[in-house]
């Protein structure tokens, strides 16, 4: 029997085509023992493991029965000791609301090496695909990237920042929090602002719904959006090609 030597690489699987992966991360699938995915990984990307690679799925999704962290950082030091080469595949970039950092300091305390394959993350991925720049000369010098909610579900604080500035606002997980940003932007006189959301990114069956603050909700409706879906905020969202379009039908019916 040849010596196991534990190792444990997080892998960015990037936001839904598995096109968009890297050939870092391709490499790492192909060599590892032992792949534990989640459930916004395409699961596409797991024909390149090798036959004898153990693939298990741990995914974690909103208000569906899910893997808890706590079991999953066993498994990362489990199969490591008893398997060898682990990779961790996580759907986006693993350190952008991705929980990695929390599983590679579980997995050290163990001396288990490691290895971080970065992914390209929903937040600059998807809005990339639909031509919305997260920052554009003279109308955003920045971009925010926000959590919806907190652990114990309240709207994340850094929004309440957020809504006071010019910056471009990326919100991940936030589509159940979605009245409550509405109404938080329009309570600071910002109903006239841009906002998309961009559900399924990247993949055949993704959704669009865009508009200003005011009238999302209606978009949304007619677009039928749910999750997983990214809502992006501010004024380069005028920048979409369909933007204009939309606003002026919008005007139509409230005409």
């Amino acid at each position: 029997m040849s010596e196991i030597k534990p190792f444990v690489t997080l892998v960015g699987a990037g936001p839904g085509d598995p096109d968009l992966i890297t050939l870092k991360g391709i490499k790492a699938i192909e060599s590892a023992d032992v792949i534990l995915y989640d459930a916004l990984v395409n699961e596409e990307l797991l024909t390149y493991a090798k036959d004898s690679c153990t693939k298990i799925y741990v995914g974690k999704r909103a208000e569906r029965l899910s893997t808890s962290q706590d079991y999953i950082n066993k498994l990362l030091v489990d199969y490591a000791l008893t398997h060898g080469h682990v990779v961790r595949l996580k759907g986006g970039d693993p350190f952008v609301f991705g929980r990695g950092g929390e599983e590679l300091d579980f997995v050290r305390q163990f001396d288990i090496p490691t290895a971080v394959v970065p992914g390209i993350s929903s937040s600059v991925g998807l809005t990339g695909l639909q031509q919305i720049p997260l920052t554009y000369r003279g109308i955003s010098e920045s971009f925010w990237v926000i959590t919806g909610s907190t652990s114990d579900g309240r709207l994340s604080e850094d929004l309440y920042h957020a809504v006071k500035t010019n910056a471009t606002v990326v919100v991940l997980m936030g589509y159940s929090k979605l009245q409550k940003i509405i109404e938080l932007y329009q309570d600071n006189g910002r109903g006239d602002l841009p906002i998309a959301l961009i559900q399924n990114g990247s993949l055949e069956n993704e959704r669009l719904a865009i508009g200003k603050m005011d009238s999302i909700l209606q978009q949304v409706h007619k677009n039928l959006l749910g999750v997983p879906a990214i809502i992006v905020i501010g004024e380069v969202v005028a920048k979409h090609q369909s933007f204009e379009r939309i606003r002026k039908e919008i005007q139509h019916l409230e005409a």
